[in-house]
């Protein structure tokens, strides 16, 4: 393994992030406090508790799940993409680094610049509620799961992207409303048995559902279903950028 190209590219997508800290950070607990506002407040004063847990305290994983997903598939796309762009990614394609160390660097930058906004947005909604966390490493491994599989998935979108506006195609048009009609902001206890049946076949269901058991206690599927969910997710990530490794596709034409 070689750790030099590995930290080189890794330096070098996280100093591109830190050039941009102030949005980076200021951006997400903006959307946070609107969240907040917007359902908390609105759809609070009318939805106390759901199953035991106050409202507001209900919607943080939600709220954390919708941004880190999020921004794990743009940082990983666009770090990809953009050597693609200008045409250096040729030079990277050419040096003595493997696949691995590719991805290694490119999706490990990334989960980190996702991990940070999870935690910002975390310590963002302890001012708005009381947020009690009852398994802090069943939190914290979702987190990085969700932080690494969600990147190695932007790493594909990024290689399949012949544009910018496809950058944005697939997390605007699938992965942000599979976000919300997962449970981000209910439990699909609430809704009516057809589309509680109709909502398991969500993968981000199995997401959210365990990382909000890590904070109450609480889940829409066994623990053990969103654990091999994850883990499917991830091995299949990592099977479809080692097949486009192998083949050169839209990489090396």
């Amino acid at each position: 393994m070689n750790w030099t190209a590995i930290r080189a590219i890794y330096m070098f997508e996280m100093a591109r992030f830190f050039r941009t800290l102030a949005q980076s950070f200021i951006s997400p607990v903006i959307s946070t406090s609107l969240y907040f506002v917007v359902f908390g407040a609105a759809i609070g004063s009318r939805i106390q508790e759901v199953e035991g847990v106050s409202y507001g305290a209900f919607i943080v994983p939600g709220l954390i799940m919708l941004s880190i997903i999020t921004q794990s598939i743009s940082n990983a796309s666009f770090g990809i993409y953009f050597p693609k762009f200008i045409g250096t990614i040729y030079e990277l394609l050419s040096a003595p680094v493997n696949f691995l160390e590719i991805v290694v660097g490119y999706v490990g930058a990334a989960a980190t610049k996702s991990m940070f906004i999870g935690i910002v947005i975390l310590a963002t909604a302890a001012l708005f509620v009381d947020i009690q966390i009852q398994n802090w490493p069943a939190m914290i491994a979702f987190m990085v799961l969700t932080c690494l599989s969600f990147s190695l998935f932007g790493f594909i979108i990024g290689i399949w992207a012949s544009n910018f506006e496809q950058l944005q195609l697939v997390p605007l048009l699938i992965v942000t409303p599979l976000v919300f009609l997962g449970g981000s902001f209910y439990s699909i206890s609430m809704l009516p048995d057809f589309w509680q049946i109709v909502t398991l076949f969500n993968p981000v269901v199995y997401l959210i559902s365990g990382f909000r058991w890590a904070f109450f206690g609480l889940a829409d599927v066994p623990i053990m279903i969103s654990l091999f969910a994850i883990a499917g997710f991830t091995t299949l990530c990592l099977v479809a950028i080692w097949w486009i490794f192998k083949t050169g596709w839209k990489i090396r034409n």
